[in-house]
């Protein structure tokens, strides 16, 4: 085949349909290109990182101001020559009232001797415990001072599995530390160290450390929806929260009493989802129902 004819052959194959408009071939054509340039593929990624960011810095934004740092002493019991040898230990927490109520972990404060709070600022100051619910692992202290910063408090019913959350505090005494995730589970059972199960406890991978308890976990509105409890050490990001419709509760309940009294049964349940066959059969109102785990 001689070179025109080769030539030939590529024009044929190269021409438009005559049925196509010309003006708007050349125009396809054109954004197919700009489209698969590497240049307009890393602006539209870029632009993807910056929406997920601007939600990031915007809840941490307006949640940090009322993250607090808590440092503690506690008894180490008492040696053989009757002294009370003292331990240092601390955690994070988050104001919620502007007369200076910080909500924060059970195990963070209790039996604490003194308690100290750095501000958000860097005031340093002491608190006193208003009171502790180990069976729930939460506490509530108290700062004297005015017009604080408080924490918007959202509704941990609302959340929805692999929505975005945001959990700050204070590990390792690194204050104001932000790590991102997402909601892993809902409606988890957590024991406490008191051995009674915490209900409708959030799962997230946003890392936690030991420091991050007490901490508020916050939706990209800036809203605390959990207060971060634990972390599973040997796991790769299975940490929990209790939700802050429960802190609500038992916030409330401190307050008023400066403890919890609760019924007991002797029997362990956990929040489970029911079947659906067996929801349109028995015509149940709701999908969950109790799960017994254990009778003691």
């Amino acid at each position: 085949m001689s070179l025109e004819e080769v030539g030939s052959v590529f024009s044929t194959l190269s021409a438009r349909p005559a049925s196509v408009n010309q003006a708007e071939a050349d125009e396809w054509g054109e954004e197919v290109q700009r489209r698969l340039s590497p240049a307009a593929s890393s602006t539209a990624d870029d632009s993807l990182l910056d929406a997920y960011s601007r939600a990031v810095t915007g809840a941490v934004g307006r949640a940090s101001p009322s993250v607090v740092n808590i440092e503690v002493q506690q008894s180490a019991g008492r040696r053989r020559s009757g002294e009370s040898p003292e331990r240092r230990g601390g955690g994070s927490g988050f104001v919620f009232t502007p007369d200076g109520l910080i909500l924060t972990n059970s195990h963070v404060v209790h039996d604490a001797r003194r308690i100290e709070v750095t501000l958000a600022d860097g005031r340093r100051m002491p608190a006193s415990a208003i009171g502790d619910d180990p069976a729930s692992d939460l506490a509530v202290v108290r700062v004297d001072e005015p017009s604080l910063t408080a924490a918007a408090l959202g509704d941990s019913q609302q959340l929805r599995v692999g929505q975005l959350v945001v959990a700050l505090g204070s590990p390792y005494g690194f204050q104001s530390t932000v790590t991102a995730g997402v909601v892993s589970a809902l409606g988890r059972s957590l024991r406490s160290y008191s051995g009674r199960l915490i209900d409708d406890v959030i799962q997230t991978d946003a890392a936690l450390n030991p420091g991050n308890s007490g901490g508020p976990l916050v939706d990209s509105a800036g809203r605390v929806v959990g207060v971060n409890t634990a972390t599973i050490l040997p796991a790769q990001g299975i940490c929990f929260a209790i939700g802050i419709n429960t802190a609500k509760f038992v916030a409330s309940r401190l307050l008023r009493d400066g403890r919890i009294r609760r019924s007991y049964i002797g029997v362990s349940a956990q929040t489970v989802p029911v079947h659906r066959r067996v929801v349109r059969f028995y015509d149940l109102a709701k999908e969950s129902g109790a799960l017994v785990l254990s009778v003691e």
